[in-house]
C-alpha cells in the first residue's frame, strides 16, 4: 500500500526544475551561436566546377548562336582581370582567389592579356585552350578549331 506522504514525494521529484531548464537553453543558445559564426559552408571545388560548368555552357552558346544567326560570334577572354565575355551573351567573372590563362588557336602560348575566340558560321573556331588554377586545382577547357567542340579535362 502506498501512503499519502510517498505520494506527494513522488508527485515533488517528477519533472525537470526551472533551472536545469535555464542551464539547458542556455548551452543550447551557445551551440547555435557557435554553428551560426562559421558563416555559410563553402566548397572551393564545387565553386571551381561552377564557373568552368558555366565558362563551357557560354561558349557551346556562343557556338550554336554563330551557327543560328549564320554570322560570326566573337568570345573574349581577360587572364589579367579574369572575366570571359560572349559576344551578344554572359560576362562571367571570376571569383577572387581563381587564376586564369588563355591561349588562341591550336599551339598558341598561354597569355594572362586579352584573348580572342572566334566562333564561323559553320560551327568552327579560331581555337582556344583555357585553363582555370585555384590553389593545387587546374581544369582546361579546350575548343577544337575544326569542329569548335569545347571539352574539358583536370590538368595534374
Amino acid at each position: 500500500m502506498i501512503w499519502p506522504q510517498q505520494v506527494d514525494r513522488r508527485a515533488a521529484c517528477a519533472g525537470f526544475t526551472l533551472l536545469e531548464m535555464i542551464i539547458v537553453l542556455v548551452i543550447l543558445g551557445l551551440v547555435v551561436a557557435i554553428a551560426a559564426s562559421r558563416g555559410p559552408v563553402r566548397s572551393h571545388r564545387l565553386e571551381v566546377r561552377g564557373i568552368v560548368s558555366a565558362v563551357s555552357e557560354a561558349l557551346r552558346g556562343a557556338r550554336a548562336r554563330a551557327i543560328a544567326a549564320n554570322r560570326p560570334v566573337l568570345v573574349a577572354v581577360n587572364g589579367e582581370h579574369r572575366w570571359i565575355a560572349v559576344e551578344g551573351g554572359p560576362t562571367i567573372a571570376l571569383p577572387a582567389g581563381m587564376d586564369l590563362e588563355a591561349a588562341a588557336g591550336a599551339v598558341g602560348r598561354p597569355e594572362k592579356q586579352l584573348v580572342g575566340l572566334r566562333f564561323a558560321p559553320d560551327g568552327s573556331s579560331t581555337g582556344a585552350r583555357i585553363l582555370f588554377a585555384d590553389g593545387d586545382r587546374r581544369v582546361l577547357i579546350g575548343v577544337d578549331w575544326l569542329t569548335g567542340r569545347v571539352s574539358t579535362a583536370n590538368v595534374p
